[in-house]
This record gives structure tokens, C-alpha cells and sequence, in this order.
């Protein structure tokens, strides 16, 4: 009986490592040009507290996708979240106002949660082709009409290629 329990675990154990394995390839797969989160002082996102993020695009010939990171506490008093992105290439500099909603319409918050926090990736751009090969930049302010907006922990962007 007990070299019956020990094989059992030796399978699953087995399983365990192999699913693992298969997990981190998978997961190595995905090539990030960047991946940032940026702690806000106080969970206090005031209007003067942008976040900038700068990258290099070596291929322009691919896409990308561009994601906004969002985390809160439970305590945020709003189902949504307006912002402001300056897309900067150097020269250039495009700005778009995105708004997003964070929660159903009885409260229930859209991100996943763990504990008090509630976390966000949030879509601004899918299948972004960059004008050409360089350095750029992405700030983000908020555009709600509180300041400071209280109760969001760090904000980040994601930059990754097209899979």
C-alpha cells in the first residue's frame, strides 16, 4: 500500500514537472520590450504625477501590442478611469484620451483581484505598427476630474511583440 501512495505521487509529482516545464516555454515565448510598473506616492495619482516609460523598437516591421497597467485598492470610488497618453517618438508626439471601465454596473469590480487589489491590463493599442526603428516613449496622466484620485497603487506599460 504505501509503495502504491509513493508511486502515485511520483506520477503526479512527474506531471507537476512537466507541466512546468511546458508553463515557463511557453511563457519565455512571449517577448517583452517592455514591462513597467511605477508605485504612485500615497495611492494618490495627481495631475502632475505622470508616468513616462521609454523603449527601443528594433523591428518596425512587426506589431505590437500596447497596454496600459492598472492596479487599485477596493476602495476606489469609481467604475472607470480616464487617461491621457502622449505617444513621443522623439519629434512627434500624439496624444489619445482613453477610458476605461473597471467595473460591472453593480459594483463588482473587472480586474483580477488578490486581496484589496484589483489589477488591469488594459488594451491601447493591438497590432500598433511603430513608423520606424528607434527610441519612443509613452506618458500617462490622468484625465478624471478629482485631484488626486486616491486609492491607485502603480500604474505600468506593456510593450510586447505580436505573437
Amino acid at each position: 500500500m504505501v509503495q502504491r501512495i509513493n508511486l502515485l505521487l511520483n506520477k503526479k509529482q512527474a506531471y507537476l514537472l512537466v507541466f512546468l516545464l511546458g508553463a515557463s516555454l511557453f511563457v519565455g515565448c512571449t517577448s517583452s520590450i517592455i514591462d513597467s510598473n511605477v508605485k504612485v506616492p500615497e495611492r494618490k495619482w495627481t495631475y502632475r504625477n505622470h508616468m513616462v516609460n521609454s523603449f527601443e523598437i528594433k523591428d518596425s516591421t512587426r506589431p505590437y501590442n500596447i497596454y496600459f497597467k492598472l492596479r487599485h485598492t477596493a476602495d476606489y470610488k469609481y467604475s472607470n478611469i480616464y487617461i491621457l497618453a502622449h505617444f513621443k517618438d522623439g519629434k512627434n508626439t500624439v496624444t489619445k484620451r482613453y477610458q476605461y471601465k473597471l467595473a460591472k454596473n453593480d459594483g463588482e469590480w473587472l480586474g483580477s483581484g488578490s486581496g484589496n487589489i484589483f489589477s488591469y491590463v488594459l488594451p491601447m493599442q493591438t497590432n500598433y505598427h511603430f513608423p520606424k526603428n528607434g527610441k519612443f516613449s509613452i506618458e500617462i496622466e490622468q484625465n478624471m476630474r478629482d485631484n488626486p484620485v486616491v486609492e491607485v497603487v502603480d500604474l505600468g506599460i506593456l510593450v510586447e511583440e505580436t505573437q
